[in-house]
């Protein structure tokens, strides 16, 4: 049975999922904030916790910032009146990088500070290379401010990454570990399959033999979920899986029946065409990397 809190929300939102191509909808949860908390409500009961995230990047003007802004607020007061198992995730572009280093940390600022007046945690996910330097300093800054309020994204495929593993790894905030989405040129970035997997599975084990909290596992690859667990057994620390929605969903009921923390990463919200769009223009195997999902594969 839902909660009071999601019960009202579904009263008042708009729950329009249904108009959301087949495809698309296995991926993302819904349009509003009540289908978002239902889905939510869903894994929780299988076990497995939601990372939720707006939808929303690359914004050009402040008032497109400030309205994602104060609808993560909302959001994390939301979650806070519930019991549900959830945090959230933010993209840099959404809180306005592209207009302003100044203009996303100020936006991330207030989210953080709502996040930990209320018990809520905050993902920061990273995106291209350019983005990396003004996302990790203000993050690391936020960690110090807030700690264990915060979290960061690093992606194995770019060659700094391996130093800013160094220059984070004890610093007061989780770490989500991915091989990387971008397509990348190769002056910054290792661009061949088996090279990246190697960078992974290396960066991997440094969190696991460096930190003894706050390692996130972000991969959907076997070999890589296999490794983690080997990591684990070796060094002891404590980790988390996070894997996408609608990805190998019954690996990461799985994984939490065999007692693995496990987090569904969940994307929702009004901007969802323009999000697939992105994705596929973004690198070709990102579109072979859906219909594996939607085929099972």
């Amino acid at each position: 049975m839902c909660d009071k809190l999601t019960q009202r929300l579904i009263a008042s939102g708009s729950v329009v999922t249904l108009m959301i191509p087949p495809i698309a909808r296995r991926f993302v949860a819904g349009e509003s904030t009540a289908t978002a908390l239902e889905q939510t409500r869903r894994m929780n009961a299988e076990g497995v916790k939601v990372i939720l995230n707006l939808l929303g990047e690359h914004y050009e003007n402040r008032t497109a910032a400030a309205a994602d802004t104060e609808g993560y607020v909302q959001l994390i007061e939301d979650i806070a009146a519930s019991p549900l198992d959830a945090c959230i995730s933010i993209k840099p572009s959404q809180l306005g990088l592209d207009i302003g280093a100044e203009v996303f940390r100020d936006n991330l600022r207030t989210i953080v500070a709502a996040a930990d007046a209320n018990n809520v945690f905050v993902w920061c996910d990273m995106e291209d290379h350019t983005t990396t330097e003004p996302t990790l300093s203000t993050v690391a800054q936020l960690a110090e401010r807030y700690p264990w309020t915060v979290g960061q994204c690093l992606q194995s495929n770019l060659r700094r990454t391996a130093d800013d593993l160094e220059r984070v790894v004890d610093l007061p905030m989780k770490i989500r570990l991915v091989k990387g989405a971008y397509d990348e040129p190769e002056s910054v970035a290792y661009t061949e399959k088996e090279a990246v997997n190697d960078r992974y599975k290396t960066d991997l084990e440094v969190l696991f033999e460096s930190r003894d909290r706050g390692v996130a596992v972000g991969s959907h690859d076997p070999e890589m979920i296999d490794a983690a667990v080997d990591y684990h057994e070796s060094y002891g620390s404590d980790f988390e899986f996070q894997l996408l929605m609608g990805v190998r969903e019954d690996r990461q009921r799985e994984l939490a029946s065999e007692g693995y923390e496990v987090w569904q990463y969940a994307p929702y919200g009004d901007q969802w065409l323009s999000y697939f769009w992105r994705r596929l223009k973004e690198r070709r195997e990102n579109a072979l990397f859906a219909l594996r999902a939607v085929a099972g594969i």
